[in-house]
């Protein structure tokens, strides 16, 4: 990577300059203000925001420090390890507060630069011209500073100009020219990440974390976006678990998007609590004083995964008594180590359940987990073991993928990786195995050896001090290479010493880490390294690890290391080019079988001291031997599924990691391994085993040097549940008591030991005042039945009794003394307890109650039974009867159960005397059907055999099918044959009848009660026997009967399909009773697999009138069907096949995929249009309207396949000339002119089409009340309005035509129309004129559209207020109507303008209207004037007012008006009278 890598992650310590000792700072701002003493040298600092390198252009690297004082050329560029520029740095001139962010790119040139730091100060601190020279060459280089920054600006100013007047040219996408890096911090401490973008325009930058953006207003306070001049930063204050991610900064502009990738890891110290943190809290829990029950219920099983998948363990956890928000404590282990939560294991608590997911497994994910349940009254904890087995390999025979793989010593540059060999080797010995390692926050694996090492340690050199890294090992054998092993946990290459100091440090937590060193003691040669040891040598390498030397306050010491062949004293230095800074190294190359010496010298700055003494002589070769082979290997038989394996440890073993168990079956040669975890004990449970099978097993060990050889071979072990005696009987009760004897009986052991019960032996034993006497024994032969009377007993003798059952391991332990019993005669009437309970077919909803009748009868014999039942939960009060009748049968069928609910039952026998004892109650039963249960199947095979199928899943080795009819186990044999292979049995019916009707059930022993029962009823019977003669005599069945349809071109299919038929089957195809065969004429198929049968024929002619068969043979199954075309339906089928047949040759060319129809548009234009295909460029189409050509050019064209033709066209701007606007298109409306018969024709060269529309009589009418329809929907509602002559109602429609027949109605009867009642159109409006209404008027009034179909009402209320409101606006208009008519008017006859010569006479007449009659008055100039001599004013007859001067002069001219006024109104007339005179030069006006 390119880049110096900034201080603080060297160290794995996050600070800035904000968080080092004054001191620290003082000492760093005099050695930068003194850094132009640099003899040869370059200025070198680190960037304040990104921690870079600083040098020269030229890229020369910084020559130790010289006494002769030479001035170094200031730059100001930032290059990276390469010398490859990456940016730029403002010099630190700026002021006494800020300082550079880090010493140097690394240690070494960090302890030059502050040795040279000291000598100078000692140099030019003691005199005064000194320090004058020395402000001079600082205000110089300040000056010299301010100038560059200037012509960098102008520069910079220049650029964006450039780039602004050629933006097209420079435009380039986003590109990160100082990527963000990663980082590992410790919790609690902040970290910034930065990153420098280019790119024009300016990206815009996005920060993600895990893919999803960040956004600082929704976390307040923890995360900081900055982002100036193109340097952008993400700040995470106090990071937490929560922070360990991937981070993403997207840059994107219009060019482009790129991003970038860092990744930041936080970590804690072991065993680190935050005290600052409240404990958590539940909400206040009343506890005190209660005592917790724990149960753990729904467990899960012992499980088997595969590496890379994902694995759930669950469990449900009852807390009794339950208190509200009480949790738990809830804790996980694997091998008896405290899991948490982590990227691998996710865990949950519900409430009730809690969860453990392993999100991806890996092999070190097996072992045994528990779960610990803890609360205050104690702890339950449930365990079973989880199996993961290798992932297929990629190569076959490669081998499986190491694990566990560990980083035990971690320091400055190097690191060694420890792992544990895989189970798996392929089948081929694993040559050895390589390391990889990958920096934390990429993605990028580097193979840090190139030949495989067999050794399982390993020290992985050439680390980069302070940077964290993950390593994965793989296997490799002959055939390939294994998966990757699981990546360790993260480890930073750093010194052991750096990494206490930081586990130590005491001080508060101020955001960054401070970090203090001791005054060093410049020009000090370091002294000799101690105590040299060799830690571990094998044939690959040899590590060796010392004590720095004992001088406090060196300068930073490493190590330069040596070695010597035994027997010579020649020293080779073995890192000759770079000294080592930790005090451990691991020596590589050496010869194997050679004998070696070390040792270490000390260097500084100051020189290298002298050499440690030498270790002794070592011998390069593997001093870890590989372990001894186990011993003797005893597997024990444990469950059906599982072995126990025992072996002996081996007796060689050095750093034992564990043993590898393998298993085969006997046979096979095929070994498996048991476990792909190393186990450290000599004892092991081999699971996931097949029931039944035979195995043998082995065991090797392992260490890190390899595998021992297996071990001998065990003995072979058959996988089955290990045999025991069984637990002692339970439940003993008393059946019958007579004088001398007494009948027992009582319930089966819960645990039978593996194999079946043999017998039961019962002991008695007398008790006298209540002290027990001596055991005797009441059987010697052991007995089958849970009955037994016990004999020569003493009446009025109180017993005791206990039972013992026995099997194939022995006779078990006696079961606990019974209650005591009085021997005394029973003389009851009512029967004694019914005994031996079983229950069977236990489903969600049901179940089968079975008992034996009562030994004791009573007076009289038992005549039925009742079955009680109730909850297991319920109290002693909720018992109730299942039958309200007695049964006769000693067995019941309860049904109507709720699911998951437990019962209990018990049984009543009866007889004449009544209902006697109950029997003892059952174990609580849960109705839940099992999963995997089966039913029986009855079953008729081809050869009509009836059968009753019973399959068990669960079956063991010792189970066995029982069947019985009635619940009575069957030993006829007569009417049945019982067959049983594997897991299945079959009851076949010899010759069934009558006398097997009943109920037939089959119980397999030794399973957990897998039982189920049949009912034969004799409908069911009948049923059976028909489909039984139906398989004895078959016949092929048939999903559809003979058929007919029509193909394309007119042919004609004659089909049917029957279920499969096999190969051998065979049709034969009949006409007329005469078989048909394949030809030109008829073509026959027959798909056995679909088993579709068909014959076509080309063509049907006359002769092909008749009956058409099918017949079907399948071996001995046989069928036919016939289908029969005569008559009407033969000649329809002949039509319509020709039709078809024509159809097909006309498609051939152009033709009509839709024929001419019509379409109304919104705008109720007519519009024909059919749709055509098969057509090309030369196709042409011709319209023709009853028999005559349109030339419609304008309006035709193809478009997707439509031909269109509009019929109510717009009129041309030409033929509009009525129009106000000579552009505007009209609309015309369509008429009974455009009825007629329209025709279409299609052709080219391969034929034509035809297709006619006939608009005449009906079809017109058709038309036209789709016209209506969609002029009737665009009406309005009915508005009411108001004129002077009255109230008119109207409604506008989008387009009007005259056809259109509308109706209007009032008070839904239609208005038949007078003059005061009108009705009319204006443009689109359609109105109803009420002249002069009255109230009688009012009502509702409606308006309907005839469309031809159902008509469309408009309504509107003409009453109330709006009748109110509409007749006042009416006497409103009419007034006012009245009042324009009469008021006084001027008609006319005055002109504007007069012009006359003087002396000439002026009559001007008007005519003036109004009724009453108007006053007239004239005025001159706004002044009134009155008729004299000069000026004569006349009014005569009320309607003319004249206006006469006799002889006028220049002072007549003026302005002049006449005013009439009556008592509607005024009005006045204006005219100028002009008088000129003749003799003035042009006729001047006055």
């Amino acid at each position: 990577m390119s880049g110096s890598i900034p201080f603080y992650q060297k160290h794995h310590r996050h600070y800035d300059r904000g968080y080092r000792s004054k001191e620290t700072e003082s000492k760093l701002s005099q050695y930068q203000s003194s850094s132009r003493y640099m003899a040869g040298s370059s200025t070198s600092t680190t960037s304040r925001s990104r921690g870079l390198k600083v040098s020269s252009h030229s890229g020369l690297e910084a020559s130790r420090l010289s006494p002769v004082p030479k001035r170094a050329k200031p730059t100001y560029l930032a290059v990276d390890k390469e010398n490859q520029i990456i940016g730029y740095v403002v010099p630190i001139f700026r002021g006494s507060q800020e300082f550079a962010t880090g010493f140097s790119d690394t240690e070494e040139a960090r302890v030059r630069e502050t040795a040279a730091y000291m000598a100078r100060r000692n140099l030019f601190t003691s005199g005064l011209e000194m320090e004058r020279s020395e402000q001079i060459s600082r205000k110089e280089a300040m000056r010299e500073s301010a100038e560059r920054i200037s012509l960098n600006k102008r520069i910079h100013d220049h650029e964006e100009h450039f780039k602004r007047m050629n933006e097209d040219s420079l435009m380039h996408p986003p590109e990160f020219v100082i990527k963000p890096r990663s980082h590992t911090v410790w919790e609690k401490q902040c970290v910034r990440l930065h990153c420098t973008v280019s790119g024009w325009p300016d990206p815009r930058v996005v920060w993600y974390k895990n893919n999803v953006a960040i956004d600082p207003l929704a976390n307040p306070g923890k995360y900081k976006l900055e982002g100036k001049y193109s340097v952008h930063s993400l700040e995470i204050n106090r990071c937490d678990f929560d922070d360990t991610a991937q981070y993403r900064v997207s840059a994107m502009n219009s060019k482009g998007e790129l991003s970038a990738f860092a990744s930041i890891v936080v970590k804690r110290f072991k065993g680190e609590v935050d005290e600052s943190l409240p404990a958590p809290r539940h909400g206040p829990v009343s506890e005190y004083g209660i005592n917790f029950q724990t149960h753990i219920v729904d467990k899960f099983g012992v499980s088997f995964g595969r590496e890379g998948e994902t694995m759930s363990l669950g469990c449900t956890v009852i807390i009794y008594p339950a208190l509200h928000r009480y949790q738990p404590e809830i804790e996980w282990y694997r091998d008896d180590v405290l899991l948490s939560p982590s990227k691998w294991n996710h865990m949950h608590w519900s409430g009730d359940r809690a969860t453990l997911t392993l999100t991806h497994l890996n092999k070190e994910d097996e072992g045994l987990y528990t779960l610990r349940v803890t609360t205050k009254s104690g702890y339950e904890t449930y365990s079973a073991y989880v199996f993961v087995r290798d992932a297929d390999a990629e190569v076959e025979g490669a081998p499986g993928a190491p694990l566990d793989v560990r980083c035990l010593d971690a320091n400055k540059d190097y690191i060694i990786v420890t792992w544990k060999q895989p189970a798996v080797d392929g089948g081929n010995s694993i040559l050895g195995y390589f390391v990889d390692r990958c920096e934390v926050g990429t993605t990028h694996w580097i193979q840090c050896n190139d030949t495989p090492v067999k050794f399982s340690r390993f020290p992985v050199t050439g680390l980069v001090e302070g940077r964290s890294y993950t390593f994965r090992v793989r296997a490799v054998n002959k055939s390939g290479m294994s998966h990757p092993s699981r990546v360790s946990e993260p480890v930073a290459a750093m010194d052991p010493a750096d990494r206490a100091r930081m586990r130590g440090t005491s001080a508060p937590w101020t955001g960054q880490i401070i970090v203090t060193e001791e005054e060093p003691a410049e020009g000090i040669v370091p002294g000799r390294p101690l105590e040299l040891q060799v830690t571990e040598a094998t044939k690959n390498y040899v590590v060796l690890s010392w004590k720095p030397p004992g001088d406090k306050g060196l300068e930073g010491v490493m190590y330069y290391v040596e070695k010597c062949v035994s027997g010579t004293d020649s020293w080779q230095r073995v890192n000759t080019e770079i000294p080592v800074k930790s005090p451990r190294f691991a020596l590589f190359d050496l010869a194997e079988g050679k004998s070696y010496s070390f040792r270490v010298r000390c260097c500084n700055s100051a020189g290298v001291g002298e050499p440690s003494d030498p270790t002794e002589a070592t011998t390069v070769g593997d001093k870890l031997d590989i372990p001894s082979a186990p011993g003797k290997v005893i597997p024990t038989r444990n469950t059906d599924t599982s072995v126990v394996v025992s072996w002996e440890a081996s007796r060689e073993a050095k750093e034992l990691v564990g043993y590898y168990i393998e298993g085969t079956v006997v046979g096979s040669n095929v070994w498996e391994p048991c476990n792909n975890k190393p186990v450290n004990a000599t004892r092991f449970i081999c699971h996931g085993l097949m029931t039944g099978e035979t195995c043998v097993f082995r065991v090797r060990a392992v260490n890190a040097a390899g595998l021992s050889q297996f071990s001998q071979e065990s003995e072979p072990v058959e996988v089955k549940a290990a045999i025991a005696s069984p637990a002692p009987p339970y439940g003993i009760t008393v059946l019958e008591c007579v004088r001398d004897s007494m009948v027992l009986a009582w319930k089966q052991p819960t645990f039978i030991g593996g194999a079946d019960i043999t017998g039961y032996f019962v002991d008695y034993r007398e008790v006298i005042d209540g002290v027990p006497g001596k055991w005797h024994e009441a059987n010697v032969k052991a007995i089958s039945e849970r009955a037994y009377r016990v004999c020569d007993l003493k009446e009025n003798r109180k017993y005791q009794f206990q039972v013992r059952a026995a099997n194939m391991a022995g006779v078990g332990i006696p079961s606990l003394p019974s209650d005591t019993f009085l021997c005394e005669e029973w003389t009851i009437a009512v029967p004694g307890p019914p005994h031996d309970l079983q229950i069977r077919e236990v489903r969600s909803d049901s179940l089968v109650l079975l008992w034996k009748p009562p030994v004791y009868q009573g007076r009289d014999p038992v005549n039925g039974f009742y079955v009680d039942i109730k909850e297991a939960d319920a109290p002693e009060e909720a018992w109730r009867g299942v039958n309200n009748k007695a049964v006769e049968k000693t067995y019941l069928k309860i049904k109507n159960l709720k699911e998951a609910e437990s019962y209990v039952f018990r049984v009543r026998a009866q007889n004449k005397a009544g209902v006697g004892k109950t029997s003892d109650v059952t174990e609580p039963v849960p109705a839940v059907t099992k999963p995997g249960t089966k039913e029986i199947v009855v079953d008729v095979d081809d050869d009509g055999v009836i059968s009753l199928n019973f399959e068990c899943c669960d079956m063991t080795p010792d189970s066995k099918f029982v069947w019985s009819k009635n619940y009575e186990e069957m030993t006829d044999s007569s009417r049945l044959t019982l067959e049983t292979k594997g897991n299945k049995s079959k009851a076949v019916f010899k010759t069934p009848g009558e006398e097997d009707i009943g109920i037939y059930s089959c119980l397999v022993t030794h399973t957990d009660g897998a039982s189920s029962s049949y009912t034969l009823s004799e409908e069911e019977l009948k049923r059976l026997l028909e489909i039984s003669h139906d398989h004895k005599f078959p016949i092929i069945p048939l999903k559809s009967e003979l058929a007919v349809e029509l193909l394309e071109k007119g042919r004609v299919r004659f089909w049917l399909q029957a279920d499969k038929m096999s190969a051998n089957s065979k049709v034969d195809y009949v006409f007329n009773d005469n078989v048909l065969s394949q030809g030109e004429k008829y073509k026959m198929n027959f798909d056995r697999n679909t088993g579709v049968i068909e014959m076509i024929m080309e063509s049907l002619t006359p002769a092909d009138e008749g009956t058409f068969t099918f017949q079907l043979q399948d071996g001995k199954a046989t069928n036919q069907s016939s289908l029969v075309l005569i008559g009407d339906v033969f000649k329809q089928l002949q039509k319509e096949s020709e039709f078809q047949r024509k159809e097909w040759f006309r498609k051939q060319g152009p033709h009509f995929i839709e024929y001419l129809g019509y379409e109304v548009t919104p705008e109720c234009c007519v519009v024909l249009k059919c749709k055509v295909g098969n057509v090309k460029k030369e196709t042409s189409a011709v319209w023709y309207k009853d028999g005559r050509e349109i030339k419609a050019d304008e309006h035709l064209g193809f478009t997707e396949g439509v031909l269109k033709l509009e019929i109510a066209q717009r009129d041309s701007p030409a033929d509009t000339a009525d129009c106000a606007d000579s552009q505007t298109w009209r609309r015309l409306k369509i008429s009974k002119k455009d009825s007629g018969v329209y025709e279409v024709v299609l052709k080219d060269d391969r034929g034509k089409d035809t297709s006619t529309l006939n608009l005449t009589d009906q079809g017109f009418k058709d038309l036209m009340n789709e016209v209506f329809s969609f002029i009737a929907n665009s009406s309005t509602p009915l508005k009411i309005t108001s004129t002077e002559e009255g109230i008119r109602l109207y409604t506008f429609v989008s387009y009007y035509n005259d056809l259109l027949q509308v109706t209007w109605h009032y008070k839904d009867s239609a208005i038949a129309f007078s003059d005061r009642i009108k009705s009319g159109v204006v443009g689109e409006q359609l109105w109803l004129q009420i002249s002069q209404p009255t109230e009688k008027d009012m009502g509702k009034y409606a308006i309907e559209f005839n469309d031809g179909k159902g008509g469309l009402r408009r309504t509107v209320e003409l009453s109330g207020q709006a009748f109110d409101d509409a007749f006042a606006e009416f006497q409103r208009l009419k007034a006012a109507a009245i009042a324009e008519r009469n008021r006084a008017r001027v008609a006319g006859g005055l002109p504007d303008v007069v012009t006359i010569q003087e002396g000439k006479a002026l009559n001007l007449t008007c005519n003036i209207s109004g009724d009453p009659v108007p006053e007239v008055t004239w005025l001159k100039n706004d002044r009134e004037i009155t008729s004299d001599d000069h000026c004569i004013l006349k009014f005569e007859s009320g309607k003319f007012a004249s206006f006469t001067i006799t002889g006028v002069n220049t002072s007549d001219s003026g302005k002049y008006s006449i005013l009439v006024k009556n008592k509607y109104g005024t009005e006045s007339g204006d005219f100028t009278v002009s008088v000129f005179i003749p003799d003035e030069a042009g006729g001047k006006k006055k």
